[in-house]
């Protein structure tokens, strides 16, 4: 990780010797002309590669799709009086069996599983980062206390527990705050463990025994000088929570167990199961919900790829270091 904001002591030569000084005192270090300093919260930020860019315009394009969509389309309740029929000038993705414009439904199912997947991650990640980073902080009985708790939840089967919770909650109490928390409670255990780790690497540092002799609040002390250097582990295990959490409604959903008052692609997928849709051939109603998890997944991931070489440096020195193995012979194969 890179710390952002201590000073840093160095010994410089002096007329009587060397003396201390900090990096405020230095003088700049001079740089190429016309290349401009990088500012240091870009450090944070992952770089731009073809991995990075496919990834952000599939999810961008099916997160605008879940936004906008459902203001385009029809109704998708509205039943028609052609059902189960294929894609067609009227109706592009075709019919349910009862008639009803499947892409009218993927429209308001793809804005349901993002709502889940953000609430998800938001819960989750919260709940991930008080756990780990708040009891590693605090250390003795609070850190004791907080690691049992989290290995509990982690030798728990996260899907079996999943689907005992749902099944114990009324259908008619199964909404999508409902499925989020269920959700969000068997998913934060394993990044709580990272935060953790990371977290009491980072609190033996000097700047934060610095901060913590000099008297500043817990919160403070966590805010400012221990969160910035997670910033990019707690991105990677949001991103992971949201995928972790539109592919386990989708699963809950398949088996009746998802939400009741709610349209999302498991639900999809649930009716065109019960409508055998697969033994009379209607693919057009259960591919489109099954590709916009496959891609909105694959883009994910590709993003979460991104965020790792910010984790762990090694991933970005063994990409350019291939990169520039290419590029020498494909220049060794010109020059021959």
């Amino acid at each position: 990780m890179t710390n952002i904001g201590p000073d840093v002591q160095v010994a410089v030569e002096g007329p009587g010797g060397p003396i201390e000084t900090t990096g405020r005192d230095r003088a700049p270090e001079p740089r190429a002309p016309g290349r401009r300093p990088r500012a240091a919260w870009r450090l944070l930020l992952p770089t731009m590669t073809p991995w990075l860019a496919t990834g952000l315009v599939l999810v961008g394009a099916i997160a605008l799709f879940g936004l906008v969509g459902p203001y385009l389309v029809g109704d998708p309740d509205a039943i028609g009086d052609i059902g189960l029929s294929g894609p067609s000038a009227e109706h592009w993705l075709g019919t349910t069996q009862t008639g009803q414009d499947v892409l009218a439904q993927l429209a308001h199912a793809t804005r349901g599983s993002l709502q889940i997947g953000l609430m998800v991650g938001v819960i989750a990640t919260v709940l991930s980062a008080f756990f780990g980073i708040y009891g590693a902080y605090l250390g003795g009985v609070a850190d004791e206390g907080f690691s049992l708790l989290s290995n509990v939840f982690l030798v728990i089967p996260g899907l079996p527990l999943v689907i005992v919770i749902s099944g114990f909650v009324p259908r008619e109490s199964r909404g999508l705050w409902t499925i989020a928390v269920v959700l969000a409670l068997t998913s934060w255990a394993a990044s709580a463990r990272v935060l953790r780790a990371q977290t009491l690497s980072v609190r033996s540092r000097d700047y934060v025994a610095a901060s913590r002799l000099s008297g500043e609040k817990p919160w403070r002390v966590i805010g400012v000088e221990i969160l910035p250097n997670l910033l990019p582990v707690l991105a990677s295990q949001f991103v992971y929570a949201v995928i972790a959490a539109i592919l386990g409604e989708a699963g809950l959903s398949f088996l009746g167990l998802g939400a009741s008052n709610s349209s999302t692609l498991g639900t999809m997928l649930f009716y065109a199961q019960n409508g055998f849709a697969l033994p009379l051939g209607a693919w057009w109603w259960f591919v489109p919900p099954g590709l916009v998890i496959a891609l909105f997944g694959m883009g994910l991931s590709l993003i979460n790829f991104s965020i790792d070489e910010i984790i762990n440096p090694r991933l970005k020195t063994a990409r350019t270091a291939r990169r520039r193995a290419k590029a020498s012979a494909r220049s060794a194969r010109k020059a021959a």
